[in-house]
C-alpha cells in the first residue's frame, strides 16, 4: 500500500512560503488522514490521489513564485465578478461557456489553470502550446471506461473551468471527496471557515487577468453554495447567480458521472451507498445557500430555470447581463448563439443514468430536498 506522507513533508517538498503553508495546512491534513481511512480505494486511486494534492501545492507554489517576482499581479483589480451557483446539473457549465464566448468576458480556461506559469499574455493566448498539451493529455488519458465522463461533462484545453480546480490548491475545495470519496474531509470542508480559499481564488484570477484581462470574470461551481459568506468576505461586489432544475434529474446525472470519475480509482463502486451520499451532500450545500439568502436579503440573486437557459440561450444569458450590469451587444449575442449552435448537448455521445440505478427513488429525493422545491418551485 501506499505510503501516506505528512501533511507537513508534502508542504516543505513544495516549498510553499508560510503563511501559504499555514493556509494550506488544515486543508491538507484533513484529506491526508481521510485517504488514510479510505478502505475502498485501490492502491492506484490511493497513489492517484497523492499525486492529484501534489500537483494541487505545485500549482499554488507556481502562482505564489509569479507573484513575488512581480508584485504589480497583486495590483490586479477584481470587478464585480460574476459567480454562477446552483446544484450539479443544472446548467452552470453552459451557462459560463455561453458567456465566456464573449469576447469582452474572462473565464479560467482549463489548460491555464492546469499549467499556470508562466501567466498567460493576451498576444500568445490562442496558440499557446500549453493547450495543446493538455488537449493531448486529455486524449490520452480520458479513454476506456474514463471516456463517458467527456459526456457529462465537457472536458477540454479551451472550454471554461470551474473553481473547484482553484480552490483545491489551498485545500479548501470539494474536489478530493468527489475524486476519492473521503467522508472525513467533507465533514471537515463542510464545517471550515475556507476564507484562505477565496484569498488564494483571487490569487489566480489576479495571476491569470494580469497580461490577459477583460472586462468583467464569469466563474462557477457548485461549492460555492457552502461557502457564501468566505466568498463574500473576498469579493464584496460579487454578482449572484443561480440556474434550478428538477433535483430528482439533478441527482441521477450527478450520480452517474461520479461513479465514472471515481472508476478508476475504486476496486468497486456501491451505487446505492453513492446516491445516498451526494443527495444529502448536496441539500447540505443547499441548506448553506437557502440560510445565507435569507440572512442577505439586500444581495440579489438572479434565479432562473433550466428549462428557460436550454429553450433560449440568448434570451437567459441577456437577462444574467442584465443583472450584472454588463453590456449585451450583438457581438455577444453572435458569440452566445456560435457557441450554443457548436455544441450539442450530445456531441460527446449521449450521459444515460436513471435514479433507480442508484438506489433512490424520486420520493426520496423529493423529501430531502423538499424546503429546496418549496424555495424555488417557480423555477424548476
Amino acid at each position: 500500500m501506499t505510503a501516506i506522507p505528512t501533511a507537513e513533508a508534502m508542504l516543505a517538498a513544495a516549498g510553499l512560503s508560510d503563511d501559504l503553508a499555514a493556509g494550506t495546512l488544515p486543508g491538507l491534513t484533513a484529506a491526508l488522514s481521510a485517504l488514510g481511512q479510505e478502505s475502498g480505494l485501490s492502491a492506484d486511486g490511493r497513489a492517484r490521489a497523492l499525486v492529484q494534492f501534489e500537483d494541487n501545492l505545485a500549482r499554488l507554489a507556481t502562482i505564489a513564485a509569479d507573484r513575488k517576482a512581480h508584485p504589480e499581479i497583486a495590483e490586479v483589480v477584481i470587478d464585480r465578478p460574476v459567480f454562477i451557483l446552483g446544484l450539479p446539473r443544472c446548467g452552470t457549465s453552459i451557462l459560463q461557456a455561453l458567456i465566456g464566448a464573449d469576447p469582452q468576458v474572462r473565464t479560467p480556461l482549463q489548460w491555464e489553470v492546469a499549467a499556470p506559469s508562466p501567466p498567460p499574455e493576451v498576444d500568445s493566448f490562442d496558440s499557446d502550446p500549453r493547450a495543446d498539451g493538455f488537449d493531448a493529455y486529455v486524449a490520452e488519458n480520458f479513454t476506456g471506461a474514463w471516456a463517458d465522463v467527456l459526456k457529462a461533462h465537457p472536458i477540454g484545453a479551451r472550454i471554461p473551468q470551474e473553481c473547484g480546480m482553484i480552490l483545491e490548491t489551498a485545500f479548501q475545495g470539494i474536489n478530493p471527496t468527489m475524486l476519492f470519496r473521503l467522508p472525513d474531509y467533507y465533514s471537515w470542508y463542510r464545517d471550515a471557515d475556507t476564507s484562505f480559499g477565496y484569498q488564494v481564488h483571487k490569487m489566480w484570477l489576479q495571476h491569470l487577468a494580469w497580461k490577459n484581462p477583460r472586462k468583467r470574470w464569469v466563474l462557477k461551481v457548485q461549492e460555492h453554495a457552502f461557502h457564501l459568506p468566505e466568498l463574500m468576505s473576498v469579493y464584496p461586489d460579487a454578482v449572484l447567480v443561480q440556474p434550478h432544475r428538477d433535483p430528482v434529474t439533478v441527482m441521477a446525472s450527478i450520480s452517474r458521472l461520479i461513479e465514472v470519475i471515481r472508476c478508476v480509482s475504486f476496486a468497486q463502486i456501491d451505487r446505492a451507498a453513492l446516491g445516498q451520499e451526494l443527495m444529502h451532500l448536496w441539500h447540505d450545500g443547499q441548506v448553506a445557500s437557502m440560510a445565507w439568502r435569507k440572512a442577505n436579503p439586500q444581495i440579489q440573486v438572479h434565479d432562473l430555470r433550466f428549462k428557460d437557459i436550454v429553450a433560449d440561450p440568448v434570451t437567459a444569458v441577456r437577462s444574467i447581463y442584465a443583472h450584472a450590469d454588463m453590456d449585451f451587444t450583438p457581438e455577444t449575442e453572435r458569440a452566445v448563439q456560435g457557441w450554443w449552435d457548436a455544441n450539442p448537448a450530445d456531441k460527446h455521445g449521449q450521459h444515460k443514468y436513471e435514479l433507480a440505478d442508484y438506489g433512490l427513488t424520486r420520493e426520496q429525493v423529493e423529501s430531502v430536498y423538499a424546503d429546496y422545491i418549496h424555495a424555488y418551485g417557480d423555477y424548476l
